[in-house]
């Protein structure tokens, strides 16, 4: 009987010590989104979510968008929820600000940034200030999107960045996002978000493939506006960019590592709210900083970053002059050869940091 009970006591116990065993799971394979993918999911999702949300603009309907970024979302939604419009950026954009003051949540899509210039007195005048000139009483909800900056042998009115351009004005919160993660996130955070959100898209990105963790895939997950990514860790030098200058950046890094120069890559994400205590904590690792930005350099991105750098405590820490590495003061040329010599490459990435490394 003894030996009975032994024998079950044992056999109890490795039944216990079995269900205790954690078995080896292989984390998710990360899956490869294209930028525009990630945009699509993101208004697909908020359009679900909360149905004050409605797209409109030209072709974005019928047509699935200029650029197919809302692909399939007039037919799933209708016509009351993706809205093609005239071709008058002055007009629709107004509907959408009144749209919005009337407690709707639009997101309005300029065919090119480089358009938004029909619409700018409903961006500035009619959307930035009025929570502000209503004394908090009136917000304004809406998200303008869209292709920003340089593209491809479009020449000189359809290549501008408009990222200091509105990054220039109180009221308003400027996304520049980089990656499909950065799209996903940033645009969801957009929409949602109570104050008018400029949404600078590059339509050199929208077919480019990213890896996105499960996390970054759920409805939930949402980026934060105001705050800056670390792509790259690195302690020698500081490069700070956004939207498709990113990818030269890391690029640069990736030649300048083999010859034992670590780059740290930091990817703004956001242009207004600036984290520029990113950008100082990392200086105060690395002490040299270079900003790279495709647009022109007079007062632009890359010039406000250096001026709030040196205004505050990070200065003491920089070993050599800050730099920029901008686009040419000139209109976009049309001829490709001059284009490539208007906006950054990767070759005078690596000599702005080799320069001032002084190596």
């Amino acid at each position: 009987m003894a030996s009975l009970r032994c024998f079950l006591r044992s056999g109890k116990n490795a039944v216990s010590t079995a269900l205790r065993r954690e078995f080896h799971r292989t984390p998710p394979a990360a899956v490869q989104v294209t930028v525009r993918d990630a945009l699509n999911q993101a208004m697909d999702e908020e359009l679900e979510r909360d149905e004050r949300v409605f797209l409109l603009g030209e072709e974005v309907a019928q047509y699935d968008g200029a650029y197919k970024v809302s692909r399939g979302l007039w037919k799933k939604y209708g016509d009351n929820r993706i809205i093609d419009t005239p071709i008058t950026e002055m007009g629709f954009a107004g509907i959408a600000v009144g749209a919005a003051m009337a407690g709707l949540r639009p997101i309005c899509e300029f065919m090119t940034f480089n358009f938004s210039m029909q619409a700018i007195d409903q961006v500035i005048n009619s959307a930035a200030k009025t929570y502000y000139m209503s004394a908090g009483l009136q917000a304004v909800p809406i998200v303008f999107r869209g292709p920003n900056g340089a593209s491809a042998g479009v020449a000189a009115q359809h290549s501008q960045c408009f990222a200091a351009w509105y990054g220039h004005c109180p009221g308003l919160k400027v996304v520049s996002p980089w990656s499909a993660e950065d799209a996903r996130g940033l645009l969801k955070s957009a929409i949602r978000d109570d104050n008018p959100v400029v949404f600078l898209e590059n339509e050199l990105m929208y077919g480019v493939p990213f890896e996105m963790s499960e996390e970054s895939q759920s409805k939930d997950f949402l980026v934060p506006i105001g705050k800056a990514k670390i792509e790259r860790p690195g302690n020698h030098i500081t490069l700070v960019s956004h939207s498709r200058m990113v990818s030269l950046c890391l690029d640069a890094a990736a030649v300048l590592a083999k010859e034992g120069i670590e780059c740290e890559v930091i990817n703004l994400r956001s242009i207004r709210p600036l984290d520029t205590e990113a950008i100082e904590t990392s200086i105060i690792k690395t002490n040299h900083l270079i900003t790279v930005e495709g647009g022109w350099p007079q007062f632009g991105v890359g010039a406000e970053i250096l001026a709030r750098i040196m205004e505050g405590p990070a200065f003491n820490y920089l070993d050599s002059p800050a730099v920029r590495v901008t686009g040419v003061d000139i209109p976009m040329p049309y001829a490709k050869i001059l284009e490539d010599n208007s906006v950054p490459q990767i070759k005078d990435i690596i000599f702005s940091v080799k320069k001032t490394l002084n190596v």
